[in-house]
């Protein structure tokens, strides 16, 4: 999804689950959070209890205790405010580059739902300051590195921890880094003293890597929109046949409901097509070549992917991130609902098919561009080949970005590195997964961009036969910021253009009629 502006609506944060649309339109659009009556009477409900434990002379975990692998030690009364200030500046200990703002805007949301559930036993003060830190547009810095996705994303929300204490790195509305104080006040915020148990709870829990899986579901939804154009355009560049996308030989015969919506879209696009229509007599070839006949099997792969990951982003939408955690009863009680497993195991999932998806339409694109299997097609789809070039070396950088996407699908979750004097033995590495993630759905869209440029090329090519109506539109919108076929020139704003393009989630979803 890209950066449209939208209609700024409310978004009501209460003592249940919230949607995954919410979390886009926090993070991505600015969208307004309200705390509701019910939450706010939950947490000093919860807040009640806590303070109990803590006038108790029984060691509580989190309360009146150390962490980790310290959790042995038993805290006094007067060192417990430094004791939560302690406990997030040293975990605040993130390095690398930047994570970008809607990520740590969907970090502090997701963060934010969870103390609103009433589980944890914040003082209502404690989530408000930080709605108020989301609406005034202020963003914690949050680094790359830092997270082993158990114990939740420990460091990337220890950076956002500091910033509510007015310590720390954070970015203004305006994208200006300045002092957090500064920041705070210019906002008319008040930092936060944390008490027992807050800092903690504002660490502990799988908010960065839920943020990214939300986003990543939306962007992969959005591009498995855009792999069936491109792939149903290079169909019409490759003179290949739609009947391999007739509804009759998906569903009835193999019911994978995302194969069945993507020959769906492709054969819808490809209707009216002269270009396929001249070649259905007196055409030798029995069969079109993989990359073409098999598009949706392997998109649709994607779809039934995307559809299993917004289950298990649901659930963990609903679920109360936090150790320890306070239970409907009162008791305060350890846990490991900390561990990113099962949100890592289908951020790795995703990457597989992403991954693939780009993988074919790198050989569709390939295809094109070689004149023993193009069928026709000038050489690179160059305009004087020899002289010219033509989409020679975008195809290299596809396959580069295919490559990158090769190596990224690997699994992050198998890679367990024990961390806290063995008393964290077992972690999930989910952050990582998202990140690598991320990436390749940026490089599954400059692929799809690339193939765009070339099947819009391709089809031009066969003039005077004309494609699709639904193709034709495309190129309509293409062609406004990207020339048709000529002689070579500076290729790279032109591939820029078209990723612009995809990336306009809005303008994408009207692409086709498909």
């Amino acid at each position: 999804m890209g950066d449209s502006p939208r209609t700024q609506r409310v978004v009501h944060l209460s003592t249940h689950a919230t949607t995954i649309a919410d979390v886009i339109d926090v993070a991505r659009f600015d969208a307004r959070i309200e705390i509701t009556p019910d939450a706010m009477e939950a947490m000093a409900h919860s807040r009640a209890q806590v303070e109990q434990l803590a006038a108790s002379q029984t060691p509580t975990y989190g309360i009146s205790t150390g962490f980790g692998a310290l959790a042995t030690r038993h805290i006094p009364v007067e060192q417990r405010v430094q004791l939560q200030r302690s406990l997030v500046r040293s975990h605040a200990a993130g390095m690398g580059e930047p994570v970008e703002r809607d990520v740590v805007r969907a970090l502090m949301f997701l963060r934010t739902k969870t103390l609103c559930s009433g589980r944890t036993g914040v003082r209502p003060v404690v989530a408000q300051t930080m709605v108020d830190i989301l609406n005034s547009g202020i963003t914690p810095v949050v680094h790359e590195f830092g997270s082993l996705g158990c114990s939740g994303d420990l460091a990337p929300l220890a950076h956002c921890a500091l910033v509510l204490m007015g310590e720390g790195a954070a970015v203004g509305p305006g994208g200006e880094q300045r002092p957090v104080l500064e920041l705070l006040d210019a906002a008319g915020i008040t930092p936060i003293e944390l008490q027992e148990k807050e800092g903690l709870a504002l660490i502990n829990g799988t908010d960065g890597m839920l943020g990214m899986l939300i986003m990543a579901i939306a962007d992969l939804q959005a591009l498995a929109d855009v792999a069936d154009i491109t792939a149903a355009m290079s169909v019409e560049g490759l003179l290949g046949t739609d009947a391999v996308f007739r509804p009759e030989l998906h569903e009835p015969l193999r019911p994978h409901p995302g194969q069945a919506h993507s020959a769906a879209r492709m054969f819808a696009h490809l209707a009216g097509s002269p270009i396929v229509a001249s070649h259905r007599e007196e055409d030798s070839r029995v069969q079109d070549a993989y990359s073409l006949r098999c598009a949706p099997q392997v998109t649709g792969g994607l779809r039934d992917t995307i559809d299993y990951a917004r289950v298990i982003a649901e659930r963990e939408l609903a679920a109360c991130i936090d150790n320890p955690v306070v239970l409907e009863d009162g008791t305060v009680s350890s846990n490991g609902n900390f561990h990113g497993a099962p949100i890592a195991y289908v951020l790795d999932f995703l990457a597989i098919p992403a991954t693939d998806v780009g993988s074919m339409a790198e050989r569709r694109t390939d295809r094109m561009l070689d004149k023993a299997r193009s069928h026709g097609l000038p050489p690179f789809l160059a305009d004087d080949p020899g002289v010219d070039s033509g989409l020679m070396i975008a195809q290299y950088t596809q396959a580069a970005l295919v490559s990158d996407c090769k190596r990224l699908a690997a699994p992050a979750s198998v890679d367990s590195i024990p961390s806290s004097a063995m008393q964290e033995d077992h972690v999930s590495m989910g952050w990582h997964a998202a990140r690598k993630l991320r990436t390749i759905t940026d490089n599954l869209r400059r692929i799809l961009a690339i193939e765009l440029v070339a099947a819009a090329r391709a089809i031009e090519l066969r003039a005077p036969l004309q494609p699709s109506p639904a193709s034709a539109d495309v190129m309509h919108r293409l062609r406004q910021s990207v020339p048709g076929p000529g002689p070579d020139r500076f290729l790279s704003p032109e591939l820029t253009a078209a990723e612009r393009i995809i990336r306009d989630w809005h303008e994408v979803s009207n692409l086709s009629t498909a």
